[in-house]
C-alpha cells in the first residue's frame, strides 16, 4: 500500500512489516514491554532508515533492532 505524503510516497507495508518483526523480537528478548502499544522510538528508527532509502523489511528490522539495543544497553 502506498500513501502519498507531499511529494514523497511511502510504502507503509514495508515499514509496518519491519516494525512487526523488530517489535516481536524485542518483546521476546525483554527489551520492550509485551504490550500492543507502539514503541515510538523503534518506529522512529525504522521510518528514518526508510527515508534514507532502505526498503527491505528484513534489513530494516535487523538494523532497527541493532540500533535500538545499542542506544539502550542492558543493565548488568
Amino acid at each position: 500500500m502506498l500513501v502519498e505524503r507531499g511529494l514523497k510516497v511511502m510504502n507503509v507495508e514495508a515499514v509496518g512489516d519491519a516494525y512487526a518483526i523488530a517489535a516481536n523480537y524485542l518483546r521476546k528478548s525483554g527489551a520492550i514491554p509485551d504490550t500492543h502499544l507502539t514503541n515510538d522510538r523503534l518506529l522512529e528508527i525504522i521510518v528514518r532508515m526508510f527515508h534514507r532509502g532502505e526498503d527491505n523489511k528484513l534489513r530494516l528490522a535487523n538494523r532497527a533492532i541493532a540500533q535500538f539495543q545499542a542506544a539502550r544497553p542492558e543493565a548488568a
